[in-house]
């Protein structure tokens, strides 16, 4: 593992999975805003470990995909090469960030935490902020047609059915 995608994991999700919400469980604890952690023995328990899963999943596998076919880190400072067309990015141009939000979702429900739902709803706009007006233009000024293209046949936030092959369409 590279000292870049070791740093690109520390503050890059551990900002906003860890640094962050442990902010907002802190001052929110004193405001009588969240429960108890969920325990085991409960359904929200057992319902926060699908989107946990489903989030760690998708955050392993296109960190991979970026790192072996992309010759990069998710990072900014180290960002891929090479356009990577693979895996869950043939489906939705954004699967890392979608991982990112499931997890925040399943800490939200397991810390029965409101203000971390919010925090969730804050960090999903400003990606939908953020990706438009800022990733996306750098993108197309590194990868060109190559990733206007992409662009025009993956949708950003909600998953195409079936997965785009780019030398039939």
């Amino acid at each position: 593992m590279s000292w870049g995608l070791i740093k690109a994991i520390i503050v890059l999700p551990g900002t906003v999975l860890i640094f962050v919400p442990a902010i907002i469980l802190a001052i929110s604890a004193n405001l009588d805003f969240t429960d108890q952690l969920a325990t085991p023995d409960q359904m929200i328990f057992l319902l926060a470990l699908l989107p946990a899963g489903a989030g760690l999943l998708l955050a392993v596998w296109t960190v991979t995909l970026f790192m072996k076919f992309g010759a990069g880190t998710p990072a900014p400072w180290e960002p891929p090469q090479k356009l990577v067309i693979r895996g869950p990015y043939r489906h939705v141009r954004n699967p890392m960030i979608i991982g990112v939000l499931l997890m925040l979702m399943a800490e939200a429900l397991l810390f029965r935490s409101w203000p971390l739902a919010l925090w969730l709803g804050v960090f999903f706009i400003g990606n939908a902020i953020y990706f438009p007006m800022v990733e996306e233009k750098a993108l197309e000024n590194r990868f060109a047609d190559a990733y206007r293209s992409y662009k025009a046949n993956v949708p950003r936030w909600i998953p195409r059915l079936r997965p785009w092959c780019p030398q039939r369409d």
